[in-house]
């Protein structure tokens, strides 16, 4: 199975076999990788807004407004405006650079969340609040991808084309630099999930305590500092900034291919419409479920634990080496979320509903980490931000459906009938899982397998 590193060695030498040989290599050899800490830290501030944001517009409307559903719909048209719009955003750094996307993008985006505030303080009709809820999702800076494309090009799978050949390891024109070990790319991708998991484990809780703690508006307020903040000190990393798809590693022009063309890709996003539906349907129905004990501190602890169990489920999975493919492991993860998913409307104590939601959050890492890896292989370099956009995306709008639904069965039927979104939500993206698995297997001509951040060799065998 080491065949496939045998092909980017230079002169066809065993010298790269011992990397896919080895155990996976671990998270601390990956953290010690140069330049890597000059773009993580601040992009850890910058993605963690896109935890907060949706929580934070829920408990700011449901307060000026009295109603779960209309701070659902709220929430929803932030969404649905980020998923429209987020694609476009990845297509745009692949082609011009993250720095011009990005420092455009926080600024809208720190405006639109400040009048998003003042209209719902002072009161404003719902579509008000739709008006300004659109720039506010679609302005929501998509970091997660973004440094997703600068670990493959710090390690050697430069996003701008060339793979992995003998020529990704020097990088060529300004601001080159060494290239890391190719053989952390997977650990690189694992990291990625963690990170994204741990964010929802701190961004909900912070949004919740500081809405319910402090005033309801400064949940929103913090998102916008932070994404502010984050954002411009991320993008001033212009030394492991990605090279832009106009040209490749030798300065020639790349043919341009839109992720959403790959039947795989378009697969996988109706999938991580059900994850969405997971986040948005536990935000507001736990929001809703804890009102109606009285006790509406235990909501961010509540969430806190079921993101606390998709951070662990995280975390171990990037530090196993699978022996089953993708494809198989991530139709048992939904199988897994479905089932956890399933008894959620019948818990009605906290103790119950925290286990349960441990569990349901112990099954949300392992489909998305798999997920990730899938898109990776099944897209070329050039279009990697943009395939990432798209997952991130489809979680964003199937949080915006979840959040519609859920807001509006919580306020005619109480907080149980909100817990049956994420049922409904991952059953049918398991039931399209099953039904379309043959198109997520990478087509066997090229080597986008062999240039993808997952290069992980289960994907030759599935």
């Amino acid at each position: 199975m080491s065949h496939n590193t045998v092909d980017t060695t230079e002169g066809g030498t065993p010298a790269a076999t011992p990397p896919a040989a080895t155990p996976r290599p671990g998270y601390g050899r990956l953290l010690r990788t140069p330049g890597a800490w000059t773009f993580l830290l601040p992009g850890f501030a910058a993605r963690q807004p896109f935890a907060m944001l949706t929580i934070g517009i829920v408990l700011l409307v449901q307060h000026t407004t009295g109603s779960y559903g209309s701070a659902g719909a709220v929430a929803a048209v932030t969404g649905v405006s980020m998923a429209v719009f987020a694609p476009q955003g990845g297509k745009l750094a692949d082609r011009f650079g993250q720095r011009a996307v990005l420092v455009p993008g926080v600024l809208l985006h720190t405006a639109s969340v400040a009048a998003l505030i003042v209209l719902a303080l002072a009161g404003a009709p719902l579509w008000a609040l739709f008006l300004a809820a659109v720039p506010t999702g679609a302005s929501v800076p998509q970091i997660g991808p973004m440094v997703r494309s600068r670990w493959a090009a710090l390690l050697g799978g430069s996003p701008s084309g060339s793979g992995s050949g003998p020529d990704s390891r020097s990088g060529s024109g300004p601001g080159s630099r060494p290239r890391g070990d190719a053989s952390l790319l997977p650990t690189a991708a694992a990291f990625e999930s963690v990170t994204d998991e741990f964010t929802f484990v701190i961004g909900p809780v912070l949004a919740t305590a500081l809405c319910t703690g402090v005033h309801p508006a400064a949940g929103l307020i913090a998102e916008a500092v932070l994404t502010l903040a984050g954002g411009l000190l991320f993008a001033a990393q212009r030394g492991t900034q990605p090279k832009t798809g106009r040209h490749g590693e030798g300065g020639s022009a790349e043919p341009r291919v839109s992720a959403l063309s790959v039947p795989g890709v378009r697969v996988l996003a109706i999938s991580f419409l059900g994850i969405g539906s997971v986040f948005g349907g536990m935000q507001v129905s736990l929001t809703a479920f804890s009102e109606e004990i009285g006790n509406p501190g235990v909501n961010g602890l509540l969430y806190g634990v079921f993101a606390a169990g998709n951070m662990l489920a995280g975390i171990v999975c990037g530090a196993v080496a699978w022996k089953i493919g993708p494809r198989r492991r991530l139709v048992v993860g939904y199988a897994g979320l479905t089932l956890a998913a399933s008894a959620l409307w019948a818990v009605h104590s906290v103790p119950l509903l925290a286990g349960l939601g441990l569990l349901v959050g112990l099954c949300i890492a392992p489909a998305l980490i798999t997920g990730y890896t899938l898109v990776e292989s099944l897209v070329p370099a050039s279009a990697r931000t943009e395939a990432f956009t798209w997952l991130t995306g489809a979680v964003a709008l199937g949080q915006a459906a979840a959040v519609t639904v859920a807001g509006q069965l919580a306020d005619v039927h109480g907080a149980s009938a909100g817990f049956l979104v994420p049922l409904v939500g991952t059953a049918l993206a398991l039931v399209t899982l099953i039904a379309l698995r043959s198109r997520l297997a990478p087509k066997a001509s090229g080597l986008v397998a062999a240039r993808g951040m997952s290069h992980r060799l289960p994907v030759t065998v599935d």
